[in-house]
């Protein structure tokens, strides 16, 4: 398969960037798509040309390194998967693929396809953790859930914090990932201690970092890569207008 990849080239958050074109021939339709940039970059390198920088690590759909917008949609065309998932049987032989990184004024341009997505880290280190005592592993395990809850607490837990949601959104917002963190653990007993500071604090932040408030269209959950429900960002708000009433 043959492909004109039209891929978005910036050298840092300051530099204005753009769009630049490269042919690249004989992929394999059973090629990954982090593969087929991968066979790019060794052709740039020969060519002694500059390589392309873009996000990766696992490659396995878990860690959520590899964010790219691939021809308007967050992790390309196919549904459910991260960018390293995406295979290139899901474009057309000499299709003109689009590539380009996060748009998040949250999410500033490192250089070419990768993002800083500190700003996730920051949130989760402002209330994403328990840190009482919870009993032991053990003890842990002896503390009866709900099956409901349980599902629905894994089901928040799912959230690999790749960015998709935000790239989605029209506003830029972090709420879906934001809710997923808070969802899981204020779905379990040992998250409910403190319940109410987590949320305050994780929503502060976020608003602190520039995401963009929530509007309901629904576009984070449609992208997300693990299905994540917009269900959370209800049950987010319920616990902060909760906690602000008790203060």
């Amino acid at each position: 398969m043959d492909f004109t990849l039209k891929i978005w080239r910036q050298e840092n958050a300051r530099s204005k960037g753009k769009f630049e074109s490269y042919n690249i021939t004989g992929i394999s339709s059973d090629t990954s798509f982090l593969e087929m940039l991968d066979i790019l970059n060794e052709q740039l390198v020969a060519e002694e040309r500059e390589t392309i920088t873009f996000d990766h690590d696992c490659r396995e759909g878990i860690c959520g390194m590899c964010s790219l917008f691939i021809n308007g949609r967050p992790h390309g065309p196919d549904d459910d998967v991260t960018t390293c998932q995406l295979h290139m049987r899901k474009f057309k032989n000499n299709d003109t693929i689009y590539i380009e990184p996060w748009r998040s004024a949250a999410f500033p341009v490192i250089r070419d396809l990768m993002v800083d997505r500190n700003a996730f880290d920051k949130i989760l280190q402002a209330g994403g953790f328990t840190s009482v005592g919870t009993g032991g592993v053990p003890d842990g395990n002896a503390i009866l859930v709900p099956r409901d809850d349980a599902e629905k607490a894994m089901d928040a837990a799912a959230c690999i914090g790749c960015g998709a949601c935000v790239a989605a959104c029209k506003n830029g917002s972090a709420m879906l990932f934001v809710s997923a963190k808070v969802s899981h653990l204020a779905l379990l007993p040992q998250g409910k201690a403190e319940a109410s500071r987590r949320v305050k604090s994780m929503v502060a932040k976020m608003d602190e970092l520039g995401f963009g408030n929530c509007t309901n269209t629904g576009a984070c959950e449609v992208e997300c890569p693990k299905n994540i429900s917009i269900s959370n960002i209800a049950r987010m708000n319920r616990e902060y207008y909760c906690a602000k009433l008790k203060d």
